[in-house]
């Protein structure tokens, strides 16, 4: 297809703006794509072929759509604003492998979809450039439920991709870094100029690379006590490991208690939480998990 034809270009996008007499609706994060090597690259990134599944997150007009259409076998696309639903239609006509659907991605009930519209056992990926405003709730649900996809590479904040694939040490590193981490293996794969959206946002975007692991890297015997555990390390980043832990607790351990599982878990209460790798934390929050079983709690 010749990129004249596509929809991701400045003159095709407003065109049918135009047409549809569409506006933007800032509370839905709604900034499209009008270039179409950015979506390619974003392809390339995903490793998607002939025989992928592919699923999409907010659609829009279809310019990404239209490109996962030429290049996998099939398309379900997840589309909240009902407004957009016969733009879709018309920009995707030509297209019969795509199946759009008006539903809220948080609310859908995504493993009936995926069974009703990809192959047994055919691999799927997830691709999509994320409304910034809801990034971390979708990502997150995705990841939790486990659903039976191979890979999400998504368009979101940068500020936000590189959080999720931060490494310890640095200033990106977080809670979110160990969340997305401990379900994927995550990279930054492209940074992608303001200048590629209609309308441009006020922030930087990045595509990240999420692939899932078969088996989370580390054991823990509490998923959610591990998960509230790491968020409570982080509470004050400025504060030592000991005293952030000590707030965590501060109904249900003494401070007794939480030297002791320090030392148990052989880690300096002095440390700072972005200084644990994902393993020392897994250690944390098995033996305090441990002590608050003894103790009834």
């Amino acid at each position: 297809m010749s990129e004249q034809k596509a929809i991701a270009t400045p003159f095709k996008t407003k065109e049918i703006l135009n047409k549809y007499g569409f506006s933007f609706k800032k509370s839905l994060g709604q900034n499209f794509l009008i270039d179409v090597n950015t979506l390619r690259n974003i392809i390339e990134q995903a490793g998607i072929d002939e025989h992928t599944g592919t699923m999409e997150i907010g659609p829009g007009m279809g310019a990404l759509t239209e490109q996962l259409a030429i290049y996998s076998e099939k398309v379900v696309a997840f589309e909240i604003d009902q407004r957009l639903i016969p733009i879709l239609e018309d920009t995707l006509d030509s297209y019969t492998n795509v199946t759009i659907i008006n539903e809220d991605i948080l609310k859908a009930d995504i493993r009936k979809v995926m069974k009703e519209n990809f192959k047994e056992g055919q691999r799927v990926k997830v691709v999509a450039n994320l409304p910034y405003y809801i990034t971390t709730p979708i990502l997150m649900k995705l990841l939790m439920d486990r659903l039976p996809v191979d890979s999400f590479t998504v368009m979101i904040q940068k500020e936000v991709a590189d959080r999720m694939a931060a490494q310890p040490n640095t200033k990106s590193y977080g809670s979110l870094s160990i969340a997305v981490q401990y379900y994927t293996q995550a990279k930054v794969t492209i940074n992608v100029p303001k200048t590629v959206f209609m309308p441009q946002p006020n922030v930087d975007s990045s595509v990240l690379h999420l692939e899932l692991r078969e088996e989370p890297p580390v054991e823990v015997r509490n998923e959610e006590f591990f998960f509230d555990l790491v968020q409570g390390c982080f509470g004050q980043r400025r504060k030592t490991l000991r005293n952030n832990l000590i707030r965590y607790f501060k109904d249900t351990l003494s401070k007794e208690i939480i030297e002791e599982i320090l030392e148990k878990a052989e880690i300096d209460g002095t440390r700072r939480g972005e200084s644990l790798t994902m393993e020392e934390f897994a250690d944390l929050a098995n033996t305090s998990y441990e002590y608050r079983k003894e103790q009834g709690q």
